[in-house]
């Protein structure tokens, strides 16, 4: 399945990262990724299945409110009045993915993966995906936080979750 990290992600995910990837390359649909809190963990899986390249067109990794604005577009108003970790975000993450690519599906992470500032909420992720034309699907988690890793993998099951939805649609 995946070659570099086929030891770290569980079987069951190691299957729908595969089905993911077959189901887009047999609709000749490619992904965008825009990605925060996973620090490009989704690019990643998404660029490691032998015989799937071309599905995966671009990723951003946007890890600050600066880059979430300078590469994604992002607007300061989002980030000031709903915050970086929220679903105006998420959907504005994605959204600006799209424009700035030639995908057919962007999808969007954003979160606290651990530990940051007070106030924040370690295990909180927001997720958008969006398909070109269509109508953007939000989704929050409060993952546990044992630790960085176990939330970005968490992170990674429930992005391939809503990008097998939004390829059946």
């Amino acid at each position: 399945m995946t070659e570099t990290l086929s030891s770290t992600l569980s079987p069951d995910l190691e299957a729908r990262i595969h089905h993911v990837l077959k189901t887009a390359f047999d609709r000749r649909l490619t992904i965008a990724t825009a990605e925060s809190c996973t620090g490009g963990l989704l690019s990643s899986v998404l660029t490691d299945v032998d015989g799937y390249g071309r599905v995966f067109e671009r990723g951003f990794v946007t890890y600050t409110e600066a880059a979430k604005t300078e590469v994604l577009g992002v607007g300061a108003d989002i980030l000031k009045s709903a915050g970086a970790v929220s679903k105006a975000a998420a959907i504005a993450m994605a959204e600006g993915a799209l424009v700035r690519s030639d995908a057919d599906i962007a999808i969007a992470i954003t979160g606290f993966a651990g530990p940051g500032a007070p106030g924040d909420q370690p295990g909180l992720v927001h997720f958008a995906c969006l398909r070109r034309g269509g109508q953007a699907r939000h989704r929050k988690e409060e993952f546990d936080p044992t630790s960085r890793g176990a939330v970005r993998i968490a992170a990674l099951e429930t992005a391939m979750a809503m990008l097998a939805q939004t390829l059946v649609k």
